[in-house]
């Protein structure tokens, strides 16, 4: 596991452009969003606080995290696999387990790496305040990384390299729109609130939103994710391609 952490690294530090946009593209749009004053008046629909202090830096860590499961993690693997880089693995006694936690590993400390400098920027520039909950917000980030990229993971198992980044992004936008990462939830129709209760994106946005503001991360939403994880991470394994 230590080796392939290595060489997943090393790879990964070659041709880090894709990465970079990742964790760049929802800081600037935290510090864009930011300078509307639209969006630095206090909301009473929020409890009397700005969008920009919990919503948006919630939602761009959401955006961050969905785009480096459903973009990245897909089709990596997947060039792999379509340059029988997978084949030649599958006679060694690596393990797709290994491999697959690699990619998550990798990844999830990318998305780390993308919150800690969200939080800096925002501070900085804009007076956002960090996570009032760090424990909740910890246990939150953790276990809603785990469950996206494990669905990353389900699609990189079983498609090639020309289809996994179209499939992830077919999935990828019509989830943030329902989780509430352009529109705050409390401001659209029911209808959609309700079709977003049941995706994967909306409980891990709630539950950012809910402990940056400080309160406790509803047990629904853990449990939802928790689901997520456990279901997607089992097809992800027994679907594993190496060809």
């Amino acid at each position: 596991m230590r080796k392939i952490l290595t060489v997943e690294t090393r790879l990964l530090l070659r041709e880090p452009a894709g990465l970079i946009f990742a964790v760049l593209l929802p800081i600037g749009l935290l510090l864009i969003l930011g300078s509307l004053p639209t969006f630095r008046t206090p909301d009473p629909k929020l409890g009397g606080m700005r969008l920009i202090d919990n919503h948006f830096p919630a939602m761009m860590t959401a955006l961050a995290v969905v785009t480096l499961a459903f973009v990245f993690v897909p089709s990596a693997l997947a060039l792999y696999r379509e340059k029988g880089i997978l084949r030649r693995m599958s006679t060694t006694p690596v393990h797709p387990v290994k491999l697959l936690a690699a990619q998550l590993v990798l990844n999830g400390v990318t998305a780390v790496v993308a919150v800690v400098l969200m939080i800096v920027a925002g501070g900085l520039v804009h007076g956002v305040p960090a996570p009032r909950n760090v424990a909740g917000f910890a246990l939150s980030f953790v276990l809603g990384v785990a469950s996206l990229f494990a669905i990353g993971l389900t699609i990189a198992a079983v498609v090639g390299a020309k289809a996994a980044p179209a499939i992830g992004n077919v999935l990828m936008f019509p989830l943030l729109f329902f989780s509430g990462v352009w529109m705050p939830r409390e401001m659209m129709p029911e209808a959609l609130r309700r079709i977003g209760d049941f995706l994967p994106v909306a409980p891990f946005g709630q539950a950012m939103r809910d402990t940056w503001a400080g309160g406790s991360p509803q047990v629904l939403n853990l449990v939802a994710m928790a689901m997520t994880l456990l279901g997607a991470g089992v097809v992800a394994v027994r679907t594993f391609r190496w060809e």
